[in-house]
């Protein structure tokens, strides 16, 4: 059981919430078992209160087991979320939110970071909020600090790519990475995606008026990808395995599986390949 978060039933509420919420915020979950958004927003909740590493406490509630809890609070859909500090409710959402608008949620009334706070965790918010030349900024002050650390190195290579600058993200990838070898290939495999930057609204006509065009669908994924539209690259990819699966010597398996290299060494994408390692496997079987 984490410290930042927890379970939390009526008769432990004023114990594990009221009480704590006079110091530090306290974001309350109201879930249930048969809720198919809780089980995105809950995983989700965890991993950020783990991350916040107690600028906030996340308390679960399962509105079934606590109905009295949820019928108090005027909990009408589930999931529904509200923030208690001080005695008051400061801030509420109901439904699952996209990771960004939860991060921007939090900053709201989340506790400041503690003196000497994680700089690679404090620019991975700031890219979360869309604000790359900050975070990179961070990134290179804390590289300067700490030029062993290649995790910090890796970092400033993605934020690079999200820049669009490929050519400095190239050079700094140029280095050896013994301590981050996955990661250091799996950007390398992504940076080389690049390359395939074309003009999507032409090849989408292409394919528009004719679907059997499997060479332009792989054309496609390789320039979604090359945006870094890596959920369209994969459709793409994977229509071309489903559509004719010995194409140009399996050419669609291929693309999908260099999508998965390219994307691995990363835990923002773990979800996105599992998804498509499933459905892979299903238009194989």
């Amino acid at each position: 059981m984490s410290q930042f978060h927890f379970d939390v039933s009526l008769e432990e509420f004023e114990s594990k919430v009221l009480a704590p919420a006079q110091e530090v915020p306290v974001v309350v979950d109201f879930w249930a078992p048969w809720c198919e958004p809780c089980k995105t927003l809950k995983p989700l909740l965890e991993k950020l209160a783990e991350e916040y590493a107690g600028r906030f406490l996340l308390a679960k509630v399962n509105a079934d087991e606590s109905p009295e809890l949820a019928q108090h609070f005027g909990v009408r859909s589930i999931p529904t979320v509200k923030v208690l500090f001080q005695g008051q409710l400061v801030d509420e959402f109901t439904g699952a939110l996209p990771e960004g608008q939860i991060r921007a949620f939090l900053d709201r009334f989340a506790l400041p970071p503690a003196t000497g706070s994680n700089p690679r965790e404090e620019a991975a918010e700031l890219c979360a909020n869309g604000q790359f030349e900050e975070a990179l900024a961070k990134l290179i002050e804390a590289s300067r600090a700490k030029p062993e650390d290649q995790a910090i190195q890796l970092d400033a290579v993605e934020v690079l790519m999200h820049l669009g600058r490929n050519d400095e993200a190239g050079e700094l990838l140029g280095g050896e990475y013994s301590q981050e070898v996955d990661r250091a290939n799996a950007l390398r495999a992504r940076l080389a995606l690049t390359a395939g930057a074309a003009d999507t609204a032409e090849i989408e006509a292409r394919l528009a008026a004719n679907p059997a065009d499997h060479a332009a669908r792989l054309e496609l994924s390789r320039a979604y990808a090359a945006q870094s539209r890596f959920r369209e690259a994969l459709e793409a990819a994977l229509e071309v395995v489903i559509r004719d699966r010995s194409f140009d010597e399996g050419a669609g398996r291929k693309a999908v599986l260099q999508l998965f290299e390219a994307l691995g060494g990363s835990d923002q994408y773990d979800d996105l390949i599992r998804e498509f390692r499933r459905k892979m496997s299903a238009a194989l079987n």
